[in-house]
């Protein structure tokens, strides 16, 4: 499967002859001696599967041959007594399926006779930067190959990576699929917990409880968990609010399976019952969903699904007398309904990709923010685009306002 995506990806080069490398990332500083959890670098775990600190992957592509060398830690048995030992030749090549290992202390010497023996004019790296981080490892190769190779040309893989990431296998669905079911047992748990009068965090706490216990490593980002006038911000994080008698709770939150997200939002009420009001509003969102989701098929331009929805929000919040004029859609709603999900969770895409194609994972998370009344509400889920039309992956978890009641007034 690794060896595959490789040639897929290494194929779409447009130059006979060029040179891929990608690193696997290391663990950042945290504080004094601690470090924050490592996670590979997702390109890097998508051509490789591997997901160790370190390693760097070098191809050379020369027609239609590759020839890969992938670069571990050499054995340090200090080390392996204190940090576990470093992954080893034959398990890095029964992952991979790169038989050339080499070790990092030897990429240096490497990567310059592969170069001057292969007439290396164009290197690519993964120059994905949207925060500017000079510190990562492709940058400092970047600086090296300028320094020290002013005649090669450096190009970024990052679109060729993301648009090949777009489009699932039967084992990323699989995956994906398994990470949804994981977070389904985390917000069921949370609804078994919920009451007023508790803090946002000990329902927050309910999560990460039960994801790990389902064998989840980690939370797919950081959990919004939202009462009252907090689920009107996007990206509240704080979860450390009472939960009041009468407040409708907004959860966006997600486990992870093998590197691969759920990402799923859900709204309902503290103390079980929805007020009219409440009711009339979530009503109207889970609407939008419906007819977004039913919209979805291969060809429909990804930009059309957000518009289906502000449609379905100009007519309905009309009715309701919450906005006067159309633009003030915006007002109560200012976000989009949908992105990319797979390894990450807002998942890479490419410029040259505009509408659905089977094999995609999107999500569909439709929302109206009312915080003169304290209503946020937010229904998320996830959806695979098919051959005809889509299949939602989290159809499992419950969203209507009867099956949430009861489901919380019977637990």
């Amino acid at each position: 499967m690794f060896k595959t995506r490789r040639e897929n990806v290494i194929k779409s080069i447009k130059e006979e002859k060029a040179m891929v490398i990608l690193f696997a990332g290391t663990a950042m500083h945290k504080t004094c001696d601690q470090f924050f959890h490592f996670e590979p670098n997702r390109n890097f775990y998508y051509m490789t599967g591997i997901d160790k600190p370190q390693l760097i992957y070098l191809a050379i592509k020369n027609g239609e041959n590759i020839d890969e060398t992938l670069f571990i830690e050499r054995y340090d048995e200090l080390k392996a007594k204190w940090d576990g030992a470093t992954i080893q030749e034959d398990e890095a090549k029964k992952i991979s399926s790169i038989e050339n290992i080499k070790y990092l202390d030897e990429f240096e010497k490497t990567f310059s006779n592969l170069v001057f023996r292969n007439y290396i004019e164009t290197i690519y790296l993964d120059l994905e930067n949207r925060y500017l981080d000079s510190t990562k490892a492709s940058f400092k190769q970047a600086n090296v190959i300028k320094e020290h190779y002013p005649h090669i040309s450096i190009k970024n893989i990052y679109n060729n990576l993301g648009y090949f990431r777009l489009f699932k296998t039967d084992d990323e669905i699989e995956n994906i699929k398994k990470a949804i079911n994981i977070t389904k047992q985390g917000i069921e748990y949370i609804w078994k917990n919920t009451k007023p009068n508790i803090k946002e965090y000990e329902l927050e706490a309910c999560f990460d409880y039960e994801i790990k216990r389902n064998g989840s490593k980690d939370k797919a980002f950081n959990t919004i968990l939202a009462s009252g006038k907090n689920a009107t911000v996007l990206h509240y994080g704080e979860n450390n609010d009472t939960i009041n008698d009468g407040e409708l709770i907004l959860i966006d939150l997600g486990a992870t399976y093998k590197y691969y997200n759920g990402d799923i939002s859900r709204t309902f009420p503290a103390n079980g019952k929805f007020s009219d009001r409440q009711k009339q509003i979530y009503n109207i969102v889970l609407e939008g969903q419906r007819k977004v989701m039913e919209a979805i098929k291969p060809g429909l331009p990804f930009k059309r699904l957000n518009e289906i929805l502000i449609e379905h929000y100009e007519e309905e919040l009309s009715k309701i007398g919450l906005i006067k004029d159309k633009s003030e859609v915006s007002k109560y709603y200012y976000h989009g309904v949908s992105h990319y999900l797979g390894l990450d969770t807002h998942d890479v895409s490419s410029p040259d990709v505009l509408e659905l194609k089977e094999g995609m994972v999107i999500t569909v998370e439709p929302g109206l923010y009312i915080a003169e009344e304290g209503i946020g509400i937010r229904i998320e889920d996830d959806v695979l685009v098919t051959k005809t039309g889509y299949e939602n992956l989290s159809s499992d978890i419950i969203k209507t306002v009867e099956d949430i009641e009861n489901f919380l007034q019977n637990k």
